[in-house]
């Protein structure tokens, strides 16, 4: 009976609007947050920004520092640049690669301070730089996982010769090293987007481009990334183009009218018209104008840029986002000033014993699924979709051919994982140290991960298409294919200054959040989705974080962009300012009988 209610409730409540002739939904009745996430820090902007050279500094440290920042910018003039750091006996050291097209680069993390020895007689230094592997940033663009294995390079320095100043390399690491601190500062980052497996929405991707790239060979460079595909760990959940697309020429254009010229097999109306969205989007904003798009020299499709972001949208919420938090075992709104808090979309009957929750639009209805636990402290999922408040509620059940009766020793914060189709609601929670999908009948089957360890806490994207995971402490990126259930395909690895990591979430649309330690000491960082430019947002924290939560969508309702919360030792706290949340910004909040401690709000999260 449960099961055919839940049906005629999705069916006649959550079905999605009508499709859009490209696969985006259009829009009926939603709220669009605007074009998408809010901008990034370092996101391209134009700048000519060029690396010091060799005689920029005397200063052995910072000789070395400057040389870590050589290679950035264009890729054919990348080893020319690092060799003029080095002594001229020394350049062969370096061994370039033939086509310069071909040049990668090893991108590392200082560790600590360089260690500098005191010059001997001879003038000459040796100079040691702790470092963390980060990844090789390729000629696409991408940043692929780490190759190397050093954690510290050595270089011999000595002075430059009669008539230069600075200094010089004799003896180096054979490897075209570039600073994650030079990447963040010579490089822009630039979001271009694919189609998802059934071509229904687009999915982010991060590619680096230096700076000094001028606007029309923008356009091709991102012509050629959607050619050459997604990377490896996107791969999966991803549609490629065509086999055999290809630019034939570069982009030309200027003054809001672009040209570009391609080869397609099977260029049909349709795939243009998802091709020239998918241009649109990963042109980015700042492209505006016309956009003619030719396949073998013919004009088969022209489209007004900004008009075409606007009649296709990224992402869709339904309202503003909402604040939330647990207290006392019972949800409630969190009053913010200048932010929307409506009332808890789930009955008072089934509001009880809350540990934490995941709450999701879905049409006009909603999808709910709480952790809730008993008098053992054992925990259990439960799950219920429909009209606010939602009254009916699945418990958990695991259906595949474990001994478990849905009760765990600890279950961590679900959730729901943004699809397109409500009527088949899927989400995903870590129980006891794994990883389960579930339905909107509270059916758990665990997710086969190929990485060992025990899972510790999910997270899902606005986007709805990838996931983040901390497994063993370390922090994993993932595709997912949604086909009436979930399927997780293979992670990768992001490097971070943190380690034994505890909690993760979508602080954008290529960033995330996570907790962990730093040097022994809880904090709280910010990563884009490849790992490589890491900054801390929270330090000194004082305890564990035990549970976060942001809302990737930029900003909407009065929301300032890049919020989160986050739990420790038990308390709630918000960013935006770093504060508590305290019982008074707890909406209906009961006061504590005379001479009991009120408890402090737990397990705060978004609803949108």
């Amino acid at each position: 009976m449960r099961r055919r209610l839940l049906a005629v409730l999705l069916a006649g409540v959550l079905l999605p609007a009508g499709l859009a002739g490209c696969g985006i939904p259009e829009q009926t009745g939603v709220h669009v947050d605007g074009t998408g996430p809010a901008a990034e820090a370092g996101s391209l902007n134009g700048r000519a920004a060029q690396p010091p050279n060799q005689a920029a500094s005397s200063d052995p440290s910072e000789f070395i520092i400057n040389y870590l920042s050589a290679a950035a910018g264009e890729r054919d003039q990348a080893y020319d640049r690092a060799k003029g750091f080095i002594a001229p006996e020394s350049q062969d050291r370096l061994r370039a690669k033939q086509q310069s097209s071909e040049v990668e680069l090893t991108v590392v993390r200082l560790r600590e301070k360089v260690d500098v020895s005191p010059p001997n007689n001879e003038g000459t230094s040796r100079v040691k730089v702790p470092v963390q592997q980060v990844g090789v940033l390729r000629p696409d663009g991408t940043l692929a996982p780490p190759v190397a294995s050093e954690t510290d390079y050595v270089f011999q320095l000595r002075r430059a010769d009669a008539g230069k100043s600075g200094l010089f390399i004799t003896d180096l690491p054979n490897v075209l090293l570039l600073s994650d601190d030079a990447l963040r500062r010579y490089y822009g980052t630039h979001t271009i987007y694919f189609w998802n497996a059934d071509q229904s929405r687009l999915v982010p991707d991060q590619r680096y481009l230096p700076s000094t790239v001028p606007p029309e060979r923008r356009v091709t460079e991102v012509v050629k990334w959607l050619a050459g595909g997604p990377p490896d760990w996107l791969a999966p959940g991803v549609t490629r183009l065509p086999e055999g697309t290809a630019p034939i020429n570069n982009a030309t254009g200027a003054d809001g009218r672009w040209e570009v010229n391609l080869t397609m097999n099977n260029a049909n109306e349709p795939r243009l018209a998802r091709l020239a969205t998918q241009l649109a989007w990963s042109l980015g904003e700042e492209f505006t104008g016309e956009l003619q798009l030719k396949i073998r020299d013919q004009n088969r499709r022209t489209v007004d840029l900004k008009q075409e972001r606007e009649t296709h949208p990224l992402y869709r919420t339904s309202g503003a986002p909402e604040r939330f938090c647990v207290y006392d075992g019972v949800i409630h709104p969190v009053s913010v000033a200048g932010e929307p808090a409506g009332p808890v979309p789930v009955s008072a009957a089934a509001n009880k014993g809350v540990v934490s929750a995941a709450l999701s639009h879905a049409g006009s209805g909603v999808l709910a699924a709480l952790v809730v636990t008993r008098s053992d402290r054992r925990q259990r999922l439960v799950v219920g979709a429909g009209r606010a408040p939602v009254t009916q509620f699945s418990a958990g059940r695991i259906t595949s051919d474990e001994k478990k009766d849905g009760w765990f020793g600890a279950v961590g914060r679900p959730v729901w994982v943004r699809s397109l189709d409500p009527a088949h609601p899927s989400g995903l929670v870590v129980a006891d140290g794994r990883l389960y999908r579930f339905d909107g009948m509270a059916a758990m089957n665990a997710v086969a991960l190929t990485v060992p360890g025990p899972v510790t806490a999910v997270a899902g994207s606005f986007d709805g298409d990838r996931i983040a995971l901390i497994i063993g402490g370390g922090l994993y990126v993932a595709s997912v294919s949604v086909d009436g259930s979930i399927a997780v395909n293979q992670p990768r690895r992001l490097v971070t200054r943190l380690t034994g990591l505890t909690a993760v979430d979508w602080y954008a649309e290529n960033q995330l959040v996570f907790a962990g330690n730093e040097e022994g000491r809880p904090a709280i960082y910010q990563t884009t989705v490849d790992g490589a430019l890491d900054t801390a947002l929270k330090r000194e924290i004082g305890a564990e974080v035990t549970q976060l939560a942001a809302y990737p969508g930029g900003s909407a309702g009065g929301l300032p962009s890049f919020s989160y919360m986050y739990e420790a030792d038990k308390v709630a706290f918000r960013n935006n300012p770093f504060d508590n949340i305290r019982r008074e910004q707890v909406l209906g909040a009961s006061s504590p009988s005379p001479g009991v401690r009120a408890p402090n709000p737990t397990a705060p999260f978004f609803f949108y």
